[in-house]
């Protein structure tokens, strides 16, 4: 079909020419040539439109390439080869996944409107709810690991609402796709070889290793060189199941901040005001001063009274600036921001857990 049309093209043209006594092709014996040219011009142009669009100069060739050598990488570090070849066999560039993880929010929102989305008051009744639920079991993890219930509740809830949003993005390939597109390469190409330790030691199937599209998985939604530092099997069953058992889901949340050192006696922070303006704020612990210095520099609390009187060490922190919420978070909250950086994600996890302790 396409070579009738560019034989009738041709003949039209030539047709024209000739009426103007002028060549506008070569002779007939190179019209062959001609065709030949257009026709692969066309086919390119055609080929090249049907291709997935990426600007980033990425290729699924180069992908496929890249992917090999990380399968090669695996069987050297002694993953069992049937589970390789099982675990490779639907792995796939995502250009969605790059895009995701280069783009920022075109424009920056407040901690209200952050609180107003993250805590909003059903997930707050939620929370209640699960807590008053699974308050047994809450209780005997909270005991043996030493953090209080009502936090492990809140970052379960804050992570996958309670389990209920875990991602359906293929981890491998989401993995592959971060590591291959290169500015972090370490960090994804590591996680990418924890997600197949956890599949060789058979904490999960392959079909069901899914999660966000940067790779974290499970209500926990913890990556996967966490899951291998942190996840546990509490029920016994010979699997950390983070993905559907509670057990395992509330003592993984609960082993993390253990281990990093989390304060059973101890809370995250409270809101506070300035009455004048005070010499530093930041989230540093070096600028961990005691209650009765932020007290003596016009911190009070939230409701205008002094501060407790007690032998506590607090961070001044302003995540809007002077004109917003303004925190003294504890060292539990820098325990918060080891699970993840953003002060807005720490602030919305104590937020949830005061809501929980207060009933709703």
């Amino acid at each position: 079909m396409l070579l009738k049309t560019l034989n009738r093209l041709v003949s039209r043209i030539t047709f024209i020419a000739k009426r103007k006594n002028r060549s506008l092709f070569p002779q007939p014996r190179n019209i062959a040539l001609v065709l030949s040219s257009i026709t692969l011009s066309f086919s390119l142009t055609v080929h090249t439109e049907n291709q997935p669009s990426n600007d980033s100069g990425l290729s699924e060739t180069a992908f496929k390439s890249y992917v090999a050598q990380l399968k090669k990488e695996a069987a050297e570090k002694g993953i069992d080869k049937t589970k390789l070849d099982l675990a490779f066999a639907d792995i796939t560039f995502r250009p969605t996944v790059v895009k995701s993880d280069k783009s920022q929010p075109e424009k920056k929102i407040t901690l209200d409107d952050y609180l107003a989305t993250r805590v909003p008051d059903w997930k707050v009744k939620q929370a209640v709810e699960q807590y008053n639920e699974h308050k047994v079991l809450l209780d005997e993890i909270a005991q043996k690991y030493g953090v209080q219930a009502r936090f492990i509740v809140a970052l379960w809830g804050n992570e996958s609402n309670f389990g209920k949003i875990q991602g359906n993005f293929n981890v491998l390939s989401a993995l592959a796709s971060l590591a291959y597109e290169g500015r972090r390469e370490k960090l994804f190409k590591d996680n990418f070889f924890a997600a197949l330790q956890i599949l060789d030691e058979g904490h999960i199937s392959v079909e069901a290793l899914k999660g966000s599209w940067a790779g974290a998985m499970g209500q926990t939604q913890f990556m996967p060189i966490s899951f291998l530092n942190y996840a546990v099997d509490y029920d016994g069953d010979g699997r950390k199941d983070i993905w559907g058992t509670k057990a395992d889901v509330f003592a993984s949340i609960a082993n993390y901040l253990s281990s990093e050192g989390w304060d059973s006696e101890g809370t995250w922070g409270r809101q506070v005001i300035l009455t004048k303006p005070v010499p530093f704020s930041g989230l540093a612990k070096s600028n961990m001063k005691p209650l009765a210095f932020w007290q003596q520099n016009g911190v009070k609390r939230y409701n205008g009274n002094e501060l407790p009187n007690a032998e506590i060490s607090a961070s001044l922190i302003m995540p809007d600036g002077e004109q917003g919420r303004i925190y003294l978070v504890y060292n539990n909250f820098h325990t918060l921001m080891k699970w993840n950086r953003s002060s807005y994600f720490g602030v919305s996890v104590g937020y949830l857990s005061e809501r929980i302790k207060r009933g709703y």
